[in-house]
Protein backbone atom coordinates (compact mmCIF):
# COMPACT_ATOMS: atom_id res chain seq x y z
CA UNK A 1 0.00 0.00 0.00
CA UNK A 2 2.88 2.49 1.14
CA UNK A 3 4.35 2.34 -2.65
CA UNK A 4 0.56 2.78 -4.06
CA UNK A 5 0.46 5.86 -2.17
CA UNK A 6 3.58 6.93 -3.35
CA UNK A 7 2.74 6.93 -6.59
CA UNK A 8 -0.74 8.25 -6.52
CA UNK A 9 1.18 11.08 -4.44
CA UNK A 10 3.35 11.78 -7.64
CA UNK A 11 0.24 10.82 -10.09
CA UNK A 12 -1.60 13.74 -8.61
CA UNK A 13 1.37 16.45 -8.19
CA UNK A 14 2.10 15.87 -11.60
CA UNK A 15 -1.05 15.82 -13.51
CA UNK A 16 -2.66 18.73 -10.94
CA UNK A 17 0.74 20.78 -12.14
CA UNK A 18 -1.12 20.82 -15.86
CA UNK A 19 -4.78 20.97 -14.63
CA UNK A 20 -5.64 17.69 -14.48
CA UNK A 21 -6.71 14.97 -11.83
CA UNK A 22 -4.75 12.26 -13.05
CA UNK A 23 -7.85 9.61 -13.12
CA UNK A 24 -6.60 7.71 -16.01
CA UNK A 25 -3.23 6.97 -14.53
CA UNK A 26 -4.85 6.14 -11.10
CA UNK A 27 -7.06 3.48 -13.09
CA UNK A 28 -4.07 1.76 -14.44
CA UNK A 29 -1.85 1.97 -11.40
CA UNK A 30 -4.64 0.56 -9.99
CA UNK A 31 -4.82 -2.72 -12.34
CA UNK A 32 -1.05 -3.17 -11.71
CA UNK A 33 -1.98 -3.80 -7.92
CA UNK A 34 -5.06 -6.00 -8.48
CA UNK A 35 -7.45 -3.96 -6.85
CA UNK A 36 -10.82 -5.39 -7.91
CA UNK A 37 -12.07 -3.52 -10.83
CA UNK A 38 -15.02 -2.66 -10.35
CA UNK A 39 -14.40 0.07 -7.76
CA UNK A 40 -11.41 1.63 -9.76
CA UNK A 41 -13.80 4.23 -11.79
CA UNK A 42 -15.45 5.30 -8.45
CA UNK A 43 -11.84 5.80 -7.14
CA UNK A 44 -10.38 7.47 -9.74
CA UNK A 45 -13.22 10.17 -9.98
CA UNK A 46 -13.37 10.49 -6.20
CA UNK A 47 -9.53 11.49 -6.62
CA UNK A 48 -10.26 13.56 -10.00
CA UNK A 49 -12.95 15.48 -7.66
CA UNK A 50 -10.05 16.38 -4.85
CA UNK A 51 -7.45 17.17 -7.01
CA UNK A 52 -8.95 19.61 -9.57
CA UNK A 53 -11.13 21.25 -7.18
CA UNK A 54 -8.30 23.27 -5.55
CA UNK A 55 -7.01 24.02 -9.70
CA UNK A 56 -10.14 25.03 -10.58
CA UNK A 57 -10.58 27.82 -7.67
CA UNK A 58 -7.53 29.18 -8.34
CA UNK A 59 -7.95 28.96 -11.60
CA UNK A 60 -11.14 30.70 -11.64
CA UNK A 61 -9.87 33.29 -9.05
CA UNK A 62 -7.40 34.04 -11.51
CA UNK A 63 -9.94 35.06 -13.67
CA UNK A 64 -9.19 32.90 -16.37
CA UNK A 65 -12.92 31.52 -16.25
CA UNK A 66 -15.18 31.64 -19.75
CA UNK A 67 -18.78 30.26 -19.08
CA UNK A 68 -19.38 30.49 -22.89
CA UNK A 69 -16.21 28.08 -23.84
CA UNK A 70 -17.24 25.57 -21.27
CA UNK A 71 -21.10 25.11 -21.20
CA UNK A 72 -21.63 23.68 -24.49
CA UNK A 73 -19.04 20.86 -23.45
CA UNK A 74 -21.04 20.23 -20.38
CA UNK A 75 -24.62 20.17 -21.83
CA UNK A 76 -23.24 17.45 -23.75
CA UNK A 77 -21.31 15.63 -21.48
CA UNK A 78 -22.91 15.56 -18.16
CA UNK A 79 -25.81 13.32 -19.09
CA UNK A 80 -23.23 10.86 -20.87
CA UNK A 81 -21.28 10.95 -17.92
CA UNK A 82 -23.86 10.11 -15.78
CA UNK A 83 -24.97 7.20 -18.19
CA UNK A 84 -21.46 5.77 -18.68
CA UNK A 85 -20.94 5.35 -15.13
CA UNK A 86 -24.22 3.35 -14.95
CA UNK A 87 -22.78 0.92 -17.56
CA UNK A 88 -21.41 -2.29 -15.97
CA UNK A 89 -18.20 -3.99 -18.94
CA UNK A 90 -16.36 -6.82 -18.19
CA UNK A 91 -12.64 -6.54 -17.01
CA UNK A 92 -11.17 -7.46 -20.52
CA UNK A 93 -12.89 -4.78 -22.56
CA UNK A 94 -12.37 -2.70 -20.00
CA UNK A 95 -8.77 -2.93 -19.44
CA UNK A 96 -8.26 -2.73 -23.34
CA UNK A 97 -10.31 0.33 -23.52
CA UNK A 98 -8.11 1.79 -20.73
CA UNK A 99 -4.84 0.92 -22.23
CA UNK A 100 -6.81 3.10 -25.62
CA UNK A 101 -7.63 5.86 -23.21
CA UNK A 102 -4.09 5.71 -21.95
CA UNK A 103 -1.89 5.77 -25.21
CA UNK A 104 -3.97 8.43 -27.12
CA UNK A 105 -3.65 10.48 -24.00
CA UNK A 106 0.23 10.54 -23.32
CA UNK A 107 0.40 10.97 -27.84
CA UNK A 108 -2.34 14.05 -27.24
CA UNK A 109 -0.59 15.42 -24.57
CA UNK A 110 3.27 15.23 -26.19
CA UNK A 111 1.30 16.76 -28.97
CA UNK A 112 0.12 19.52 -26.71
CA UNK A 113 3.27 20.27 -25.70
CA UNK A 114 3.96 20.93 -29.35
CA UNK A 115 1.28 23.55 -29.65
CA UNK A 116 2.72 25.45 -26.36
CA UNK A 117 5.28 27.00 -29.55
CA UNK A 118 3.13 28.69 -31.59
CA UNK A 119 2.40 31.97 -31.34
CA UNK A 120 -0.78 32.62 -33.21
CA UNK A 121 -3.01 34.71 -30.74
CA UNK A 122 -5.94 34.61 -33.25
CA UNK A 123 -8.62 32.55 -31.26
CA UNK A 124 -11.86 30.95 -33.21
CA UNK A 125 -15.22 30.33 -31.64
CA UNK A 126 -16.62 26.79 -31.72
CA UNK A 127 -20.25 26.32 -33.01
CA UNK A 128 -22.50 24.75 -29.93
CA UNK A 129 -22.99 21.43 -31.78
CA UNK A 130 -19.60 20.87 -32.59
CA UNK A 131 -18.70 21.37 -28.69
CA UNK A 132 -22.10 19.80 -27.78
CA UNK A 133 -20.59 16.35 -29.90
CA UNK A 134 -17.17 16.46 -28.16
CA UNK A 135 -18.68 16.84 -24.92
CA UNK A 136 -20.99 14.19 -25.45
CA UNK A 137 -18.55 11.61 -26.67
CA UNK A 138 -15.61 12.73 -23.85
CA UNK A 139 -18.82 12.65 -21.25
CA UNK A 140 -19.72 8.72 -21.87
CA UNK A 141 -15.85 7.75 -22.21
CA UNK A 142 -15.20 9.37 -18.76
CA UNK A 143 -18.32 7.71 -17.16
CA UNK A 144 -17.32 4.45 -18.49
CA UNK A 145 -13.99 4.20 -17.52
CA UNK A 146 -13.55 6.50 -14.47
CA UNK A 147 -11.70 9.65 -15.72
CA UNK A 148 -12.74 13.18 -16.04
CA UNK A 149 -12.01 13.97 -19.49
CA UNK A 150 -9.79 16.80 -19.17
CA UNK A 151 -6.70 15.25 -20.60
CA UNK A 152 -8.74 14.50 -24.05
CA UNK A 153 -10.54 18.63 -24.32
CA UNK A 154 -7.16 20.32 -23.80
CA UNK A 155 -4.76 18.92 -26.53
CA UNK A 156 -8.33 19.35 -28.90
CA UNK A 157 -8.90 22.87 -27.76
CA UNK A 158 -5.48 23.58 -28.54
CA UNK A 159 -5.51 22.14 -31.80
CA UNK A 160 -8.77 23.88 -32.05
CA UNK A 161 -7.31 27.39 -30.95
CA UNK A 162 -10.67 27.71 -29.39
CA UNK A 163 -8.72 29.86 -26.38
CA UNK A 164 -6.00 31.21 -24.84
CA UNK A 165 -3.85 28.42 -22.35
CA UNK A 166 -5.29 29.59 -19.24
CA UNK A 167 -8.53 29.27 -20.54
CA UNK A 168 -8.31 25.83 -21.60
CA UNK A 169 -6.40 24.83 -18.76
CA UNK A 170 -9.44 26.31 -16.54
CA UNK A 171 -12.17 24.76 -18.92
CA UNK A 172 -10.55 21.56 -18.53
CA UNK A 173 -10.24 21.44 -14.80
CA UNK A 174 -13.69 22.79 -14.51
CA UNK A 175 -14.45 19.93 -17.48
CA UNK A 176 -12.62 17.30 -15.23
CA UNK A 177 -14.61 18.20 -12.08
CA UNK A 178 -18.43 18.29 -13.46
CA UNK A 179 -17.79 15.23 -15.76
CA UNK A 180 -16.24 13.32 -12.41
CA UNK A 181 -19.37 14.07 -10.11
CA UNK A 182 -21.70 13.11 -12.50
CA UNK A 183 -19.63 9.55 -13.16
CA UNK A 184 -19.61 9.23 -9.41
CA UNK A 185 -23.56 9.68 -9.63
CA UNK A 186 -23.54 6.89 -12.56
CA UNK A 187 -21.24 4.33 -10.16
CA UNK A 188 -22.91 4.53 -7.60
CA UNK A 189 -26.98 3.34 -9.12
CA UNK A 190 -24.43 0.31 -9.84
CA UNK A 191 -25.06 -0.74 -5.84
CA UNK A 192 -22.52 -2.42 -3.31
CA UNK A 193 -19.11 0.08 -4.84
CA UNK A 194 -19.67 2.56 -1.79
CA UNK A 195 -19.29 -0.05 0.66
CA UNK A 196 -15.88 -0.67 -0.65
CA UNK A 197 -14.60 2.61 -1.16
CA UNK A 198 -13.97 3.33 3.16
CA UNK A 199 -11.35 0.80 2.52
CA UNK A 200 -9.13 3.32 0.09
CA UNK A 201 -9.38 6.64 2.13
CA UNK A 202 -5.51 7.22 2.16
CA UNK A 203 -5.63 7.07 -1.56
CA UNK A 204 -7.85 10.32 -1.28
CA UNK A 205 -6.25 11.85 1.39
CA UNK A 206 -2.31 11.52 -0.21
CA UNK A 207 -4.25 13.05 -4.05
CA UNK A 208 -5.49 15.78 -1.80
CA UNK A 209 -1.93 16.87 -0.28
CA UNK A 210 -0.52 16.30 -3.61
CA UNK A 211 -3.21 18.04 -5.85
CA UNK A 212 -2.27 21.38 -3.56
CA UNK A 213 1.32 20.64 -4.35
CA UNK A 214 0.89 20.26 -7.92
CA UNK A 215 -0.96 23.41 -8.18
CA UNK A 216 1.18 25.30 -6.41
CA UNK A 217 3.98 23.98 -8.70
CA UNK A 218 1.98 25.26 -11.81
CA UNK A 219 1.62 28.53 -10.41
CA UNK A 220 5.30 29.30 -9.14
CA UNK A 221 8.04 27.20 -10.37
CA UNK A 222 7.74 25.08 -13.47
CA UNK A 223 6.38 26.26 -17.34
CA UNK A 224 3.18 24.42 -18.49
CA UNK A 225 5.15 22.64 -21.52
CA UNK A 226 7.76 21.25 -19.08
CA UNK A 227 4.91 19.65 -16.66
CA UNK A 228 2.88 18.42 -20.33
CA UNK A 229 5.86 16.51 -20.95
CA UNK A 230 6.65 14.92 -17.81
CA UNK A 231 2.91 14.40 -17.46
CA UNK A 232 2.88 12.71 -21.14
CA UNK A 233 5.73 10.67 -20.18
CA UNK A 234 4.34 9.56 -17.31
CA UNK A 235 1.12 8.69 -19.12
CA UNK A 236 3.08 6.21 -21.72
CA UNK A 237 4.56 4.59 -19.53
CA UNK A 238 1.73 3.42 -17.50
CA UNK A 239 0.22 2.32 -20.89
CA UNK A 240 3.68 0.13 -21.53
CA UNK A 241 3.42 -0.91 -18.17
CA UNK A 242 -0.30 -1.89 -18.31
CA UNK A 243 -0.08 -3.38 -21.71
CA UNK A 244 2.46 -5.64 -20.74
CA UNK A 245 0.52 -6.93 -17.86
CA UNK A 246 -2.82 -7.22 -20.56
CA UNK A 247 -1.31 -8.60 -23.04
Amino acid sequence: MIILLTLFFVTAILYSSVGFGGGSTYLALLLIWEVPYYIFPLIALFCNILVVSGNSINYVKAGNFSLKLLIPFLIGSIPFAFIGGSISIEKELFEFILFFVLTIAGLLLLFQNKLFSQNNNKYKKLPNYISFIIGSILGLVSGIVGIGGGIFLSPILFLLRAADPKKIATTASLFILTNSLAGVMGQLTKGNVIDKLSEYWPLFLIVLIGGQIGNFLNLKIFSNRTLVVITALLVLFVAIRMGLKIS
